[in-house]
């Protein structure tokens, strides 16, 4: 009778949907956001220059209330309207009109008359662990600070996400290796491909948000599809 070692428990092994081709797309212009419809990519990023106007109403958002924090739900064709009263002072044009425009552009891109918006300083992990979203399609952008950091598809190990994750000393024992760990640019523009897209299941994009020196903050831009 043979007998075999036990398996680590934190050895990679790949899942069926590990198996599957996944892949990130980058790009210097605004089209290449469109690739996220290509069935075999979970992340597109536009790697934009981010405007020093926008980056300075950032840091001075910051500045001023580093506690902002706000969320709404608006329909896209209202977004400057809406936006229009979003900050608590009446500055802020560059952000504001950025933000207006990347609504149009993501509504654009996915025929979408709602989104849901959510603008926030941060100065901690929001979600600290390795995860995906229960979503279609997200996009995120940092204007300054410590920006998200995600996983390749074919170096994460997906036995170790979620509520079932073992309890093993270490935060996220086998999800990867820390050299595998991948990080978007300031003022990047990313759409991440979550669970929720047909055909992505088992597949959404694994991130996590950064973490944060003390005393340092980041201003986080998130984008959703609307109710």
């Amino acid at each position: 009778m043979s007998s075999s070692a036990p398996v680590a428990a934190t050895e990679f092994a790949k899942t069926d949907q590990e198996s599957v081709e996944r892949r990130a797309v980058f790009g210097s212009d605004l089209s290449v956001l469109s690739e996220i419809y290509q069935p075999d990519v979970n992340l597109s990023v536009w790697n934009r220059e981010i405007d020093p106007d926008l980056k300075g109403e950032a840091e001075a958002l910051i500045a001023s209330d580093p506690n902002f924090q706000k969320s709404l739900g608006m329909r896209a064709d209202e977004a400057p309207a809406t936006l229009q009263s979003f900050f608590p002072k009446q500055q802020y044009d560059a952000l504001r009109a950025d933000i207006a425009w990347l609504i149009d552009a993501f509504s654009y891109l996915f025929d979408l008359r709602d989104v849901g918006l959510r603008l926030a300083v941060l100065d901690k992990a929001m979600c600290p662990k390795f995860h995906v979203d229960k979503v279609p399609c997200r996009l995120i952008t940092t204007y300054t600070g410590a920006t998200t950091e995600w996983l390749p598809h074919d170096r994460v190990n997906r036995r170790f996400l979620g509520p079932n994750v073992p309890t093993i000393v270490g935060s996220e024992p086998g999800i990867c290796e820390s050299d595998d760990i991948e990080i978007l640019e300031t003022g990047a523009v990313a759409l991440l491909k979550g669970e929720s897209w047909e055909g992505n299941e088992g597949c959404g994009l694994v991130h996590r948000s950064p973490g944060i020196a003390e005393g340092r903050k980041r201003l986080l831009l998130t984008i959703d599809f609307g109710s």
